[in-house]
């Protein structure tokens, strides 16, 4: 039992003061008012808190978080370049230490359900997926993991060096077995696989095709990246002589079983196309500014029923960034270039919920704190001696710097407890993170790599 607490549910109206009630891994009331009696039960005195839903990230790298700080001043395009090398010497060991500081940094700041997208396979480094699911497991975080690939390479019009690629029949054949492996459709699944083919600049037409029969055929969920940057729009008008979105309506890429990240430059038509087809996006506000991508439509998006959640996308674009984080960013991007009502405080926190859910295919389960859907929330202490200033609880969690966490429970289960990790040990697990970059390091150095530190220009 949460009691003496502020309510946002997402669905539903806010209660001031008010309680949950938690049966096994499920919601089974949240009302108004003191909490009833109920002998025997464990209560968490929410005084001062804002309860919300956990946060679902539902676009990210979590390899790259050894990789972070690199190539600082570079395009997406000048830093996939430089940093594909770096990325084809991991192993994983690596992969595992920076998957388990890059959760647990998303536990940190109130996600409870995550994506990751990963597509980098060098033949002979071990088996990477399974190297990410157990750092999933161990930190406690439901994790949608979206087997990622690439099989067009440089030689093949692409951008990715061939070193890095696989072969159309691998790629099938892999992903396959990761969904026969690892799939749970469960309700209260706390592992759920994607096919993601990684972009239309590294994948050919017939993996896109061929991935996206593949996941209909399993009754899986498809994502990749889409209109990021306008070289990414050019490569597509010069390779295939469409627009990203219309290029992966050619292919049958569109619909509610789909999710795209970034989608920074979409026309108008775009933006109708996704909201008619039900297809999802997932905002990175961060990374799209690190990159100097531009900033994505979302309060038009909103605004013509496309769905949208929010992502960190990789640590290597989008460095030590919370996703709690994101909702500040996203909010603050639509309002620089759209005005002060292109988005509210609740609407960012809906991205971060609700659309997030949306996005994975999860909003009957997640997203919202109602009776009958999973036990996924946040506390956040909104009564420090700065930040009870703020009277609104909500505009104090989206507008200013993120509160400290009180409680993040994943099923009822406690994942973080008064600002600390208590499923793996919080230090070990940074440390972790530490040790994946220096070994990512050092096997790129016995390469021959040389990590790059800035892209050079003349000014």
């Amino acid at each position: 039992m949460i009691e003496n607490v502020y309510v946002a549910p997402i669905a539903g109206p806010e209660l001031e003061s008010g309680y949950i009630r938690i049966e096994g891994d499920r919601i089974a009331e949240v009302a108004p008012g003191p909490a009833p009696d109920a002998p025997g039960v464990p209560r968490i005195d929410g005084t001062g808190c804002l309860a919300t839903p956990g946060l679902v990230n539902t676009h990210h790298h979590l390899y790259q978080w050894a990789s972070q700080g690199l190539a600082q001043d570079a395009t997406l395009f000048e830093w996939l370049v430089a940093l594909y090398p770096v990325w084809a010497a991991m192993d994983a060991e690596v992969v595992e230490g920076a998957a388990t500081a890059g959760l647990g940094w998303l536990a940190l700041s109130g996600c409870t359900t995550t994506s990751d997208h990963h597509y980098v396979f060098p033949q002979g480094r071990g088996d990477l997926l399974a190297a990410e699911i157990a750092a999933a497991r161990r930190v406690g975080l439901r994790f949608h993991p979206a087997r990622g690939s690439m099989d067009r390479g440089a030689s093949q019009g692409g951008l990715p060096p061939d070193a890095v690629v696989e072969e159309l029949d691998d790629i099938l054949s892999a992903t396959a077995e990761a969904v026969d492996a690892y799939h749970d459709p469960s309700f209260s699944s706390m592992l759920r696989v994607a096919v993601a083919p990684c972009s239309p600049f590294s994948a050919s037409a017939e993996l896109m095709t061929e991935s996206a029969a593949l996941a209909r055929d399993k009754g899986v969920r498809l994502h990749t990246h889409l209109a990021e940057t306008l070289d990414e729009e050019e490569h597509c008008r010069e390779q295939f002589g469409l627009r990203p979105v219309d290029y992966m309506a050619k292919l049958g890429w569109l619909g509610p079983d789909v999710w795209f990240a970034h989608a920074v430059h979409l026309s108008d038509d775009d933006i109708g196309t996704l909201a008619a087809t039900g297809t999802g996006t997932a905002h990175c506000p961060s990374s799209n500014g690190r990159l100097g991508a531009g900033i994505a439509r979302v309060s038009e998006m909103l605004r013509r029923g496309a769905n949208v959640g929010l992502g960190v996308d990789g640590s290597a674009s989008s460095e030590l960034t919370p996703l709690a984080g994101e909702m500040r960013q996203a909010l603050l991007f639509q309002r620089a270039r759209y005005g002060p009502d292109a988005l509210t405080a609740r609407q960012a926190l809906e991205l971060a919920t609700l659309g997030g859910a949306r996005n994975l295919g999860r909003q009957h389960e997640l997203g919202s704190l109602e009776p009958g859907k999973l036990a996924d929330l946040a506390l956040w202490r909104v009564d420090g001696p700065y930040t009870a200033a703020v009277t609104d609880p909500v505009c104090a969690l989206v507008f200013g710097p993120t509160p400290p966490l009180a409680r993040v429970l994943v099923g009822g289960r406690t994942v973080v407890a008064d600002g600390e990790l208590r499923t793996t040990p919080q230090d070990e697990a940074g440390r972790a993170g530490a040790r994946a970059h220096r070994r990512l390091m050092e096997l790129a150095q016995r390469r021959g790599i040389t990590a790059p530190k800035e892209i050079h220009r003349d000014h």
